[in-house]
């Protein structure tokens, strides 16, 4: 891949703009990146202790949120590191690394979220049959699935973008190896490989969230037909948390990726990037944190487990 191109290394200009601002940013982002890692482990932890947790819905959030924390591992670090560096360069190799783990995570989070979608009406719509049809055994299936399928695509993906030469400029104008800023610089006819790229976003965004849609048409279709105020509540509330990251997260990332290369815009596109890179994996532990009653219940054993544990010491 190397020996077909004259760019050996990648400049990330990323927020090279904001001059002084930049330690700033470091240590605004060092904190949300700390934050993003101790929500998912908290969440990660507590599904795997509590065993009133062993639920297919809090196996795929347990899936998501350790998703979520390689996420952030594969851009966060080095967009930190280069917040204080005089030298923001990535090899092209490095650059090919990143951008594949990257896609690969981000592709296995959106068809987690589909899968999270069914999981929610089957449970909803389909009570009697829902430890049928969810059983562990399905439950992994599904998992597997999504984190196979998501690291095929990048790799689809990925492969398409570096199989380009790169003879020019070698400045990223954002601040980790995203498809539309590095396959600007290539310098041959980019259309047909923009064109595979454009549906497998189509195929990885939309799909998804038509699938969801319709699985909460269903949902609220049989919601509405429960008689009593307080079913329905509770019944909107084991949703609400998975409908607040689904919005977010297709929506920031349909902004961005179903879009041609040529209208990328770098100021705009780089901000919404930072809200589902650096946001959306936030807000995965803290709405669920905030809105669950049986993580939050989970959560309050676990700190009294642990304040037990250290007063016997």
């Amino acid at each position: 891949m190397a020996n077909s191109s004259q760019v050996t290394e990648f400049l990330l200009l990323g927020f090279s703009s904001f001059g002084e601002l930049q330690p700033v940013l470091f240590v605004l982002f060092l904190c949300l990146y700390l934050i993003i890692l101790s929500g998912n482990f908290t969440i990660i932890s507590v599904i795997h202790l509590d065993r009133s947790l062993h639920r297919p819905m809090y196996f795929f959030l347990c899936v998501l949120s350790t998703s979520e924390v390689f996420y952030t591992i594969v851009i966060l670090p080095k967009m930190l590191i280069n917040l204080l560096s005089a030298l923001k360069t990535l090899s092209f190799m490095g650059c090919a690394t990143q951008m594949f783990f990257f896609l690969g995570f981000a592709v296995t989070n959106c068809l987690l979220l589909g899968v999270m979608g069914y999981d929610r009406y089957t449970a909803i719509c389909q009570p009697l049959r829902y430890l049928v049809l969810m059983n562990w055994r399905v439950c992994g299936q599904l998992a597997a699935s999504c984190i196979v399928s998501g690291f095929l695509i990048s790799l689809v993906g990925t492969t398409l973008v570096f199989s380009l030469p790169f003879c020019g400029s070698n400045k990223v104008n954002h601040y980790f190896c995203d498809i539309s800023p590095v396959i600007r610089l290539a310098c041959a006819e980019t259309y047909i490989h923009e064109l595979v790229i454009f549906i497998c976003g189509v195929l990885v965004l939309v799909v998804p969230l038509i699938f969801i849609c319709i699985s909460y048409g269903f949902i609220v279709h049989t919601i509405l037909k429960i008689p009593s105020a307080e079913g329905k509540r509770k019944a909107f509330s084991t949703c609400a948390s998975h409908l607040t990251v689904v919005i977010v997260h297709y929506g920031c990332a349909s902004s961005v990726y179903l879009q041609p290369s040529a209208k990328y815009s770098s100021g705009k596109d780089r901000l919404v990037t930072v809200t589902y890179t650096i946001i959306t994996p936030l807000l995965n532990p803290v709405v669920y944190s905030l809105r669950n009653k049986d993580v939050q219940l989970a959560i309050r054993k676990m700190i009294e487990k642990t304040g037990i544990s250290l007063k016997t010491l």
